[in-house]
């Protein structure tokens, strides 16, 4: 006998001898075929365990065979259903398979026919079944879909987002400006558990001391100058789902101390009030700054910063993961052509080998941009290697013209394109930014904020 699983086959009708007919013909190593003498007894059997096909009269007394079609429909998709009629009754027939029905075959019973219906059915869910698996195989490897690199170091970082996921475990995403902390942030949120409820970011080097607690636990009215109402913070919004935490390390210590008996307690109190608010949110934080080197400056609390890396996920700088620049280049091409309009049809292996041999010291984040610059500019249906920046080609522009050209240009527009055409030097890297111009990190976001640069 063939160790192949039978398919079950519940048969419902009320003529018995009818029924028990049919069970014989079709008993054997395909099929274990079970009798019920009415719709009644059907949908108790249903209730009792999963049949791959329902053989069921039409006309039937009491619970009839469109009643049994309705109570399959109820409890599986996969489950398939004949109808067996007689010839008065095929425009009934036409209807139930109208309502889900896959056939219907008339009395009497032609068995070949029959064993040919049942053979088909099982085909059908036979591919019903691979489509299945495939979907779960997909699901596994592009689950996290807005992720895109397939490189030894991004196979890692999958993994370990399929197994963070679903948890509602503390994570800390450590990475360089541009890697893609928030995307990462919000594939998590995507396939955990909470991903119906909110997804909450705050970036933590962006706000002042005072603002941000505001920020994270909200305020009662007149806690301080300027509160003239409630305001509910973004723990408060987050309940239930995901609060991600940008550039933790910026965090003023006096807020690390308040954020860490959140973490332990798992309520918050609003500036200026004395009454605990039970908050239920996973935290995941982000930073691109060396947590552990802060820790021994005495900048970032040891008990926080173990509170929060709970799990570490390490983002690859792009040029670790040069191999997947093409499929980076090809996703950017897809996604901005739609969004400005353009007819770009793709990129020449040229322009690609371009692309593909620079740095990148801002990451995805940089290439993107240069590909919505191409994208943008280009005359071409397919980009090529003169739509590339000319930066990328010859190396960056040096700011032009001399200090007598400087004269008469208010200040804050030379701190401006200052601090802009350093960002662009530094490929968008923040803190290499803010060493090259001799400023704190604090002081550099503000003033991005303050003048309005794109992230």
């Amino acid at each position: 006998m063939s160790g192949k699983k039978k398919k079950r086959v519940l048969i419902v009708d009320d003529d018995r001898n009818h029924a028990d007919g049919i069970a014989e013909a079709i008993e054997g190593e395909e099929y274990e075929p079970l009798v019920v003498g009415s719709g009644e007894e059907g949908v108790s059997a249903l209730d009792e365990e999963e049949f791959d096909i329902v053989l069921t009269d039409l006309v039937m007394r009491g619970i009839d065979g469109m009643q049994v079609l309705d109570e399959v429909r109820k409890r599986s998709d996969f489950t398939e259903i004949v109808m067996v009629t007689g010839y008065g009754s095929i425009e009934t027939a036409v209807k139930a398979m109208q309502a889900g029905a896959a056939h219907y075959i008339t009395k009497p019973v032609n068995i070949v026919e029959l064993r040919t219906v049942l053979k088909k059915l099982v085909e059908k869910q036979a591919l019903k079944t691979t489509n299945i698996e495939l979907k779960k195989q997909l699901d596994r490897k592009y689950g996290f879909e807005k992720i895109i690199g397939n490189s030894r170091p991004m196979t890692t970082v999958f993994k370990l987002l399929q197994q963070v996921a679903p948890t509602n475990v503390t994570v800390l995403i450590c990475g360089e400006s541009g890697t893609g902390k928030e995307l990462v942030a919000r594939a998590i949120h995507a396939n955990s558990p909470r991903k119906k409820f909110p997804f909450v970011a705050l970036n933590c080097a962006a706000l002042s001391e005072g603002i941000i607690e505001s920020e994270l636990f909200g305020h009662e009215k007149g806690a301080f100058t300027g509160a003239l109402a409630r305001s509910v913070g973004k723990f408060e919004y987050a309940d239930k789902g995901v609060l991600f935490l940008d550039e933790v390390g910026a965090m003023p210590l006096t807020t690390q101390v308040k954020l860490l008996r959140v973490l332990e307690e798992r309520e918050i109190v609003r500036v200026g009030s004395n009454t605990p608010i039970p908050v239920d949110v996973r935290v995941i934080s982000a930073t691109n700054s060396n947590l552990v080197e802060a820790v021994g400056e005495g900048r970032f609390r040891e008990d926080l910063y173990f509170r929060l890396r709970v799990v570490t996920i390490n983002l690859p700088l792009l040029r670790e993961r040069t191999g997947d620049i093409p499929l980076l280049v090809e996703a950017f091409i897809a996604e901005l052509k739609s969004v400005h309009g353009r007819n770009i049809k793709g990129i020449s292996p040229e322009a690609m080998a371009v692309l593909t041999n620079q740095a990148w010291p801002g990451n995805v984040r940089e290439l993107r941009n240069v590909i919505e610059n191409m994208v943008v500019t280009s005359q071409n249906e397919v980009l090529q290697v003169s739509d590339i920046p000319v930066s990328y080609l010859d190396g960056v522009k040096e700011i032009s013209g001399g200090i007598g050209q400087l004269a008469g240009v208010p200040l804050a527009e030379l701190e401006k394109e200052c601090i802009r055409q350093t960002l662009a030097l530094a490929g968008g890297n923040r803190e290499r930014t803010a060493k090259m111009l001799g400023i704190g990190e604090r002081t550099l976001y503000r003033k991005i904020n303050e003048y309005g640069f794109r992230d």
